[in-house]
């Protein structure tokens, strides 16, 4: 569940989250990752998949009138998250940069070749919310789904701060910085295996933390079997000149099974009183189609032809990997 909290229009947040923060992290130094990932991405999962939470703020991600929005989110035991806001299209896909199925692939897909300190995706989930609660930020917002009118599906991805998108890609620094060069390496083959292709400004981030030089992609709906943006997609294909050898190893043992097991069921809900109740993902309903509807259920995955187009990607990617430099 989710409530209004201070809503939209305020002012004041900024200063109580930082509080919040501050309180809610305290004694936890021991497992905060890095400047921008301060708890481990199962705990956020969990907690934005899960927990009930107020809303404390609440505005456009970039501008007043973004399609996603940036709230500021209070859970129960004080603890304060931002995280990026996008309600699904209808029907929950099939809308051009706005894909969530996508947005949540690409985070699952790094986690079989990235380990969690160097994933290039923030943590990214689908949760359903009652369709009174989001229209108490957004009044116009209409159900995803005909059959389930009581429900938005939602993809809340964590927000990331210390962050800046101003020389993520600097071809100088990937020479002499073997950390950033292992960064921006992970963060190009990530984007080459999604084919992702919208380079619009702010959707590729650099940290600004100089020691963990991680480089983000934080806007994956245009990619897999997406049509190009109008903003370029240099990053669909291989522009660094240096790959992480660890990184390739670990594409080569990606299997198609994996794959289908990853990607195939992302999200599963069953109707039950014209709402969505998330459910443990079961057997594909349609490898075909990307949302899937069998009686009183819903899937959310990946289709055959676009886990089938990953696939070569991989293959593809370690083929070209025998030409390049690995470190």
């Amino acid at each position: 569940m989710i409530d209004r909290g201070q809503g939209r229009g305020t002012r004041r947040w900024p200063v109580l989250v930082g509080t919040l923060l501050l309180t809610a992290l305290s004694g936890r130094a021991a497992v905060a990752q890095d400047a921008n990932i301060i708890i481990p991405a199962a705990e956020i999962e969990t907690r934005l998949q899960e927990q009930p939470f107020r809303i404390l703020g609440w505005r456009g991600s970039r501008r007043e009138e973004d399609r996603t929005q940036r709230a500021t989110i209070a859970f129960p035991d004080s603890f304060v998250l931002i995280v990026k806001w996008a309600n699904a299209p209808p029907n929950g896909t099939g809308r051009f940069n706005n894909e969530p199925r996508y947005e949540v692939a690409a985070y699952q897909l790094q986690k079989l070749f990235l380990d969690e300190p160097d994933y290039v995706v923030p943590t990214t989930v689908l949760r359903a919310f009652p369709i009174e609660h989001v229209r108490a930020q957004l009044p116009e917002v209409k159900p995803t789904f005909k059959a389930a009118p009581g429900s938005v599906l939602v993809a809340l991805q964590y927000w990331l701060s210390a962050v800046t998108p101003d020389g993520y890609w600097d071809e100088e620094r990937a020479g002499a910085d073997t950390a950033y060069a292992r960064h921006i390496g992970d963060f190009n083959i990530l984007t080459y295996v999604i084919r992702h292709s919208d380079a619009n400004a702010g959707n590729y981030l650099v940290s600004t933390e100089a020691e963990n030089p991680r480089v983000f992609s934080v806007d994956n709906g245009v990619a897999f079997a997406s049509e190009e943006s109008d903003r370029g997609a240099p990053w669909r294909e291989l522009v660094v000149k240096r790959l992480p050898r660890r990184t390739v190893e670990r594409l080569k043992a990606v299997t198609r099974a994996q794959l289908d097991q990853a990607l195939g069921v992302l999200a599963e809900y069953e109707i039950r009183d014209s709402a969505l109740a998330p459910v443990p993902p079961g057997a594909n309903l349609d490898e075909h189609k990307g949302v899937r509807r069998a009686g009183q259920r819903i899937q959310v995955g990946m289709t055959e032809y676009e886990i089938r187009a990953v696939e070569e990607r991989i293959r593809q990617l370690v083929r070209e990997a025998d030409g390049r430099k690995l470190f």
